[in-house]
This record gives structure tokens, sequence and C-alpha cells, in this order.
């Protein structure tokens, strides 16, 4: 595993280009199965997770090729062949291969997904639209078995019981081949589902009311790429970098942002004091003195986003008084807190109501830490910052498996950042 050493102390200032959105590319890996030609994507985040997921292409013999932010896709000679157990539990968006492969041949088998531990998060939904789809479901061991009867896939109604954004594409990339009309009600509305719908619509399926609760899929028989379609811009790295330059900067510029992706987090930064300028597509952080504190309560999209809940933490130290985080998403979502406060920071978890409440903080020291997960590690990178002396953060993985270049990145911020490989 990596280290992160962080040498604090140095105030951030400067340009930051926002990369592709992580939560659009791991499903648009796995959806690029269902072309009929070869893909290709601009705008690729460089992290691990799009790295993992090209070694489970290149088991079903699809040939893929990355560099400079381009991803080159050929599902043209793809074979049906065990996917590697241990790729696919590395990142949870690995369950995209269930609708994915099921769309492309009718069936599929997938070891059951790995990625974050932030609490239960079944797939019970995803599965649900399957059956309504006519496949039949087995759980074997620590394997998800998806199979159809000769006539394949028909068009269905289907009611997420949960709104779900995991649910909600792999019904859409099951549906999006199915014979028949399929109708998924109660869909989620994040941008990244806007953006997958509309590279599949861009090839030729027939697939509305994405960004809405109602969305209708009409199957067709092939898919054809016409053009290269560039993923949207990465809404949690861009909160990320704004949590982080509104804590810790004397003005920073961040660019290749889409503000409306951002309206709840922004609100809330306004609230605390933070004089943002926003732009069409950049927002600069100004540097920041007298801070409100605020109450959070993640919802889903258009609500704040239990991604965010993390790396807001940091700056929330610096704000008078005490704020209060409430995640109604993932309520387990703690493992930054431990981490923090090993650092001086005062942060106390309430079971009783499953709140978080965050206390001024004047300093923090650095220290030896760990990320248990991408957004409890981005939190603790930016305390890193903001923190006296040297704070080595141990599975470093986690944080490069969401942000893209973030050594490059943080450095041209004027930041003391490597990554360093543990071998040992």
């Amino acid at each position: 595993m990596n280290k992160m050493i962080i040498r604090g102390g140095h105030r951030l200032s400067g340009d930051v280009t926002i990369g592709g959105a992580k939560n659009s590319t791991v499903a648009l890996i796995p959806a690029a199965i269902l072309a009929d030609t070869p893909v290709q994507f601009d705008m690729v985040p460089n992290i691990l997770d799009v790295h993992n997921l090209m070694v489970i292409l290149e088991s079903m013999n699809v040939k893929s090729d990355f560099a400079d932010g381009i991803l080159n896709v050929d599902p043209t000679n793809i074979i049906e062949n065990a996917l590697p157990s241990k790729a696919i539990k590395s990142l949870r968006a690995s369950y995209y291969f269930m609708g994915a492969l099921l769309g492309r041949f009718g069936r599929a088998k997938v070891t059951f997904p790995g990625g974050d531990n932030i609490g239960p998060r079944p797939i019970d939904q995803h599965i649900k639209a399957f059956k309504a789809m006519g496949a039949k479901v087995v759980n074997d061991k620590d394997k998800v078995i998806i199979t159809t009867d000769e006539k394949g896939l028909h068009g269905a109604s289907i009611f997420l019981d949960v709104v779900s954004v995991g649910a909600t594409i792999n019904a859409i990339l099951a549906a999006v081949k199915a014979n028949g009309h399929t109708v998924i009600r109660n869909a989620a509305k994040e941008p990244e589902i806007i953006d997958i719908v509309t590279f599949l619509n861009n090839m030729g399926a027939k697939i509305r009311g994405a960004g809405t609760d109602v969305i209708r899929i009409e199957g067709v028989a092939k898919l054809v790429a016409q053009n290269t379609h560039i993923i949207i811009p990465d809404r949690i790295e861009a909160g990320t970098y704004l949590a982080m330059a509104s804590a810790y900067g004397d003005g920073v510029n961040i660019h290749n942002v889409i503000p409306e992706h951002l309206e709840s987090f922004i609100a809330k930064l306004l609230e605390m004091g933070i004089d943002l300028k926003i732009n069409e597509d950049s927002i600069y952080v100004p540097k920041s003195h007298k801070l409100n504190s605020i109450e959070i309560k993640t919802m889903p999209y258009p609500g704040f986003a239990t991604d965010l809940q993390q790396p807001i933490t940091p700056l929330l130290l610096k704000a008078n008084g005490d704020s209060t985080i409430i995640d109604t998403i993932y309520p387990k979502r703690t493992k930054h807190i431990s981490e923090l406060n090993k650092m001086g920071a005062k942060i106390r978890y309430n079971d009783g109501n499953g709140s978080i409440i965050v206390s001024h903080t004047d300093d923090l020291n650095g220290t030896i830490i760990s990320a248990g997960e991408i957004r409890a590690g981005a939190s603790e990178m930016i305390a890193g910052l903001m923190a006296n002396g040297t704070t080595v953060i141990n599975n470093a993985d986690n944080i490069l498996r969401g942000y893209d270049n973030i050594v490059d990145k943080l450095t041209q911020l004027n930041a003391e950042v490597e990554i360093i490989n543990d071998e040992k």
C-alpha cells in the first residue's frame, strides 16, 4: 500500500482544474461493453479505479488503452469469462458489470463487489430490477449468478423502494437492449446518471427522463458509437477542493466546474460566510476569515452529497461554535473522526441520533493516521495540509482511487505532498 506524506503549514494558492467524474467513469467503462463498436472517452480521471476496471475488461478480451485523459475501449471481440475477483473486490462500482453483462449476453456471473466499507449497502434493488425484467438471480457463496431464458430480458415496470444511483444505472444497462419498454420509477437524479444516458443515447439508445424520478427505456438492437464521449466534471472532487481552499487557502481558482451540480454544497459555504466568486465554469475561493457554524443533512441529489460530508469536516473545525452533520445516506460513514481526533480535532459522534458534532479547533498537529476509505482519506488529507508538522496517511491507495493526479494538483497549489510505496 502507498503512504501519503504531507508537510503542513503551506497555505494554498493558485489554480486547479477538476477532472472527469469518478462516479460517471466507473459506470461508463462497464457500459462500454454494450457497444457494438469501439468507444472513446475523454476527460477520464487518472485514478486507481480506472486501472482496475481496465484489468476487468482485459479478462473479457476487451482491449483498452489510456493516456492523457483519453480512454479507448474496444468490446467488439468480447468473450464471456470469469472476472478477476481481486479487481472486482477492490471497487464497489464493479457491480455495474452485472447490468452490462446481462444486457450484452443475457447472463452474468460476478463476484460480490467490494470497495469502501462505509456501512450496509445492499444490492437488493439491483436484483429486484433484474428479476422484473425476467432474470433469475442466485447467490452462490461470494458470487452473484444472473441468467435468463431463451427469450432474454424483457421490458418491465420497476419501482425502486429506495433512491439508489447504483440500482438506477444497473437497471438502465440491463434494459437498454432488452425487448420492449421499461419504466424505472423512484429513479435517482444524479448528474452522473444523465452523463451515462447521454453516452448511451448518442450510440442509438432510446432513453428518456434522466435527471427526473421516472426514466423510460425502449430497447434497441444495436449501439454504435459515433463520437467521443466527454465525461462531466467531478462534482465531488470540486467540492473537496472548495472545502480545502476555504479551510487553508489564500486565494484558489477552481476550473472545470459545473456550479449547478454543487448548489447545495455551495449554499453551505456561503452560509458559513465564504465569499465565493462563482463563474460559468469556475469558482474562485478567497482567503476566509471569520466563519459561521452550520448544520448539514445529507440527502439524495440535489441535496447535500454524502460524499462531501467528510471533506467539509476539516473546514468546520475553523468555524465559531459547534457544527452538526447528519448523514441520512450512510450513517456509519465515520471513519475519519478518530483519525482527525488523533491530530487534535474536536469531533464526536452521537450514536443516539446519528449526528456528528464538529467543534472549533485552533490547531491540528501532524501524526500517523490511516485512510479507511476514499472520502475519509480526503478529509484527512485536508487536515494534514492545515496541520503543524508532518502527517503520514497510511492506506493512501484509498485516496488515489478517487482523486485525479492528486499530488500534482496539490503541488501546483503550493502544498508539500508526496506518495511513497510501503513495500513492507
